[in-house]
């Protein structure tokens, strides 16, 4: 098994941390993470990969092991992050990769495809949302929310969803079996949560609804080979959203997983068989 090693890149000023594995002369998986978590949530999928890719798994600035700066010197958008991430893959000279998204790393992924769909060998989808029917009762309550000016109420879900308590829910819930889940897991996400970082992205994310028609314009247009594994169970994006994609792309690979938001901290093996079948 290869060894994980583990890294910071010097990107527009920042320290950006990421985990590689593998050999250097073949093909490129880039793992793009969610909220509320980092390049962590990859750490059993990397090494399953290892064996046959060159697997690199950054963390965004303000997550993980990244510079956080504080907002008032660094625009926390998902149009920035994707810049910034953009700029992290021409550091290290990748020309062409398979790229991973999961949740947030949808907004800041897709943005880079559409900017640059030379780089993009496959798509490699996890509960990161592109469709309108892929948004699901937390998302609707978020909405809500918001439509009704009810700023307190948002200020008190949303300190909620950044706490221990609110990011474990996220890794239980629409889970198969929970104990399979380590504490590590939510217990790490908390311990890098910047209440102002966190709370300046997160009000951003707006942003991303207005773009899902360019998101599926390029996937109609350039009909990126993709597979698609997905915990169906998940709150934040059901499985409706996996099955959208085949609206727009007909011959994507689609697997609903009996899980959560979460799916690779137990579906881990049966995600690195469907990649390496995928890619070959």
């Amino acid at each position: 098994m290869h060894t994980v090693t583990y890294h910071q890149a010097t990107v527009d000023g920042l320290q950006l941390f990421y985990r590689q594995a593998g050999d250097a002369t073949a093909p490129v998986i880039l793992l793009l993470h969610g909220f509320p978590s980092s390049s962590h949530m990859f750490r059993d999928l990397i090494p399953l990969l290892a064996e046959r890719y060159h697997v690199i798994a950054p963390d965004y600035p303000g997550f993980g092991h990244s510079s956080h700066p504080t907002p008032e010197s660094f625009e926390y958008s998902f149009d920035h992050l994707s810049v910034v991430m953009e700029h992290f893959i021409d550091h290290l000279q990748l020309r062409r990769f398979h790229l991973y998204m999961q949740d947030y790393g949808g907004p800041i992924g897709f943005r880079i495809a559409v900017r640059r769909p030379e780089l993009i060998a496959s798509l490699l989808i996890q509960n990161a949302n592109a469709y309108t029917e892929g948004l699901g009762p937390f998302v609707q309550r978020v909405g809500a929310l918001q439509d009704a000016g009810d700023w307190a109420g948002m200020s008190t879900l949303f300190d909620y969803m950044i706490s221990e308590d609110g990011i474990k829910d996220d890794y239980i819930h629409g889970a198969k079996n929970p104990a399979r889940i380590s504490p590590d897991a939510w217990k790490t996400d908390a311990s890098f949560m910047n209440t102002a970082i966190q709370r300046t992205l997160f009000a951003n994310y707006k942003t991303n609804f207005p773009l899902y028609p360019v998101w599926q314009a390029y996937l109609r247009q350039y009909q990126p080979r993709t597979l698609i594994t997905w915990g169906k169970h998940d709150r934040i994006f059901p499985g409706e959203g996996a099955v959208a994609y085949l609206k727009d792309l007909p011959e994507a690979e689609l697997h609903l997983l009996d899980g959560g938001h979460f799916v690779l901290e137990e579906y881990h093996r049966e995600v690195a068989a469907l990649i390496r079948k995928f890619i070959g």
